[in-house]
Order: C-alpha cells, then structure tokens, then sequence
C-alpha cells in the first residue's frame, strides 16, 4: 500500500514491468490538483506527454482545459489528471493488456489516495479499463456509474476525438459532451 502520490510516482520512475520502460521518454504520472472531488482518467501518454512528463499537453489537452474552462473548472485547481498506464505505447497505439495490466497497481494507487467523488473516465481505452463490461464509449458516455470508494463515475469522448469530429450540431459528439461536461459540473458543485 503506497502512503503518498509522490511515493507511487517514485515507483514508476523505476517500473520496468512491462516493455514500455523500454521506450519511453518520462513516465507520464499526473498533472492538475490532487484532490478528492473530481478525477479525470485518460488513455495512455501520446508523444508530447512522452517529452514532457504530463498528461494531455497537446492539442487534445488543450482542447480538455477549453472544456473544463467553459464550465468555471481549471485543471491547476480543480482537477487531478491522470492516464491508465504511465509510458506511451509506440506508435500511439492502444495499450495492449499485459501493458494495462502492468500499470493498473499504480492507477488504482492514485485512486485509493485521492478517494475522488467524481471520476471521469476519458475514451474508449479508459472506460475498457475501469468499466470492462460496459460496452463502447459512444454507447455509455454522459451516464453515471458506481465507482470505487463511493465515486460516481462517468465516460465522456476523448478529447482527440473531438477534434476528429468538429460538428457543434445537436447530437454531435461536441455537442453532447457539452451536456456532460454540464452534467459533471452539476455534481461537482453539489459536493460543496
């Protein structure tokens, strides 16, 4: 059992369980404030996370801090901003399972300390490593699902999703994370 963020990112610093270890620039740890209202976890580190050792520094995180902002939310206050594994697969593809599986310690680590009320699950690869049984991303997002330690979780589209589907139309993926990104912020500040 870890006592601190700090002693799980000391962990991975020194991880070598799975071939990534291999290929990485920097672990890709979190970024944001650690606190117990409002998690949001993403997929897996892309390169620019891979140079700089954070978690959605590239268009799609800036595309992320857009949304938070939209609803009075900032990832330096408000959010704490973390991936299912800490090292960037090759190519940017999908973590395979053993790789997941691998990182999972560290995740469930993080959740454990924070004991967030809210957890975002962000994409398909998150929600198929937090809600396995659940189905695809556009079938469950926007909804709210039992978590760990009383958390209400919910799927919502990956940033670099959106920024592959521009429409701002009613149903659009846009406009529908526009609701839950609403909908969390209604339930963020009902915690108080």
């Amino acid at each position: 059992m870890f006592k601190s963020l700090d002693e799980i990112k000391n962990k991975c610093l020194s991880c070598q369980k799975c071939a990534l270890c291999k290929t990485r620039t920097n672990i890709v740890f979190s970024s944001g404030a650690p606190n117990s209202k409002l998690m949001l976890v993403g997929e897996a580190p892309g390169y620019w996370e891979d140079q700089k050792g954070e978690p959605f520094v590239g268009k799609a995180g800036q595309l992320l801090d857009k949304i938070f902002e939209c609803v009075g939310l900032s990832r330096d206050k408000d959010v704490y901003i973390c991936n299912t594994i800490k090292c960037r697969p090759p190519e940017n593809r999908n973590p395979l399972p053993e790789e997941k599986a691998a990182c999972r310690e560290y995740l469930d680590a993080q959740i454990e300390l924070l004991k967030p009320k809210i957890i975002l699950i962000c994409g398909g690869v998150a929600l198929n490593s937090l809600l396995p049984d659940k189905g695809g991303i556009t079938k469950v997002r926007g909804q709210w699902f039992d978590g760990p330690y009383g958390s209400k979780m919910m799927p919502i589209f990956h940033p670099s999703y959106l920024l592959r589907n521009d429409s701002r139309e009613k149903g659009s993926p846009k406009w529908l994370t526009w609701q839950d990104i609403k909908e969390v912020k209604r339930a963020y500040d009902e915690l108080g």
